[in-house]
């Protein structure tokens, strides 16, 4: 895929076998964003390259896949997360937060009828209805409820009187294997930016992506916060995306006693630790089950980002990350390590920090 593509060289490509598949303008970028399939048998970084060198103004990178960051399964009681990032209990706001707020999620299909969201302001937009196969629930589901979970139902959210706006950028490809790719998530940041949405979750991951990486620059010069999860790669894997951009708050996931996730992707791109195992949520038809993934752990983080976004609506995306960093409670050595960033996530000391910045 490419952005800065003239007609005539859009032209020269396909008369060397290029196909154009789809176009789609992203407001952000101010330009159309062209999807390509690349002639047969050109290996991929020569048909890059190509792109590149018949537009050198041009940004183009491969339509990279990206996949929701979860374990399949987990067993036991789950632990009291909200409490062990200092959440207060009920629907209470901590002090020096406000309440007015709106979220962006980029997921897997959402179940909009599960009891969870029966009070809930829950929008969910699919990106494409042309055939292409929906996306399993759960994934989306769980992460939802985390967020705007009803307060009386089985999965209180911490947020339960958010509005959500939920993009559902995902579809279903081989031997049920939930993907993105790098195509829809600009289109989807697009939509969400257009909405007026400050603060955004990204429970995925996948890798690094030229064009992704500039509307996600974009995105937090007009103020969005971005969090996403580290992914589940394993602490030797690389750095998982978006993640792993300086703009974005990566969020690495711990258990009940603080211990890190053995799965979670490791690195000085981490910036946070949040609840991750056996996180109790919503399950994609009805009821409830605990959850463990990276992915769990983010949502933690944006609903603090979203209540400290509302209470300062000037604060930009840097200063809602270093309030989180400074508020944090150090976990491992000390100051930000490659295993828990800053910390864990202590929402009562980051709307201090907040607060005391707005005045």
């Amino acid at each position: 895929m490419a952005t800065g593509l003239s007609s005539a060289e859009i032209g020269r490509l396909q008369a060397t076998g290029f196909t154009v598949l789809d176009r789609a303008d992203i407001q952000l970028l101010g330009s159309e964003l062209i999807r390509l399939r690349i002639p047969a048998n050109m290996p991929l970084e020569a048909a890059r390259d190509l792109v590149i060198d018949a537009a050198p103004q041009s940004t183009a990178d491969f339509v990279h896949y990206y996949r929701p960051g979860q374990e399949a399964e987990c067993a036991g009681p789950h632990c009291a997360a909200a409490g062990l990032i200092g959440w207060p209990a009920g629907t209470g706001l901590p002090a020096g937060c406000g309440g007015n707020v709106t979220i962006g999620l980029i997921d897997t299909a959402i179940n909009p009828a599960h009891a969870a969201f029966a009070k809930g302001r829950v929008e969910v937009l699919r990106l494409s209805d042309d055939g292409v196969p929906e996306s399993g629930r759960q994934h989306g589901t769980a992460v939802a409820a985390l967020l705007v979970g009803g307060a009386d139902s089985r999965t209180p959210g911490l947020l339960p009187h958010a509005r959500l706006i939920a993009v559902d950028a995902f579809h279903r490809g081989d031997r049920q294997d939930d993907r993105s790719d790098a195509y829809d998530l600009l289109r989807a940041l697009d939509l969400l930016s257009a909405r007026g949405v400050q603060v955004t979750n990204m429970s995925l991951s996948g890798p690094a992506n030229a064009l992704l990486e500039q509307v996600v620059r974009r995105l937090s010069e007009r103020g969005m916060v971005i969090v996403a999860a580290a992914g589940n790669g394993g602490p030797k894997a690389g750095p998982a995306y978006p993640a792993a951009y300086a703009e974005v708050i990566a969020v690495t996931a711990v258990d009940r006693m603080k211990r890190p996730y053995r799965r979670a992707g490791r690195g000085e791109h981490i910036d946070l630790a949040a609840p991750g195992v056996q996180v109790w949520t919503a399950a994609s038809v009805s009821g409830a089950r605990p959850k463990t993934g990276t992915s769990f752990a983010a949502p933690f983080v944006t609903a603090a980002a979203a209540l400290m976004k509302s209470a300062n609506s000037n604060a930009t995306a840097v200063d809602i990350q270093d309030a989180l960093g400074k508020s944090a409670e150090d976990l491992g050595a000390p100051g930000k390590d490659a295993v828990f960033g800053w910390g864990l996530l202590n929402v009562r000391a980051a709307c201090v920090v907040t607060s005391k910045k707005a005045t």
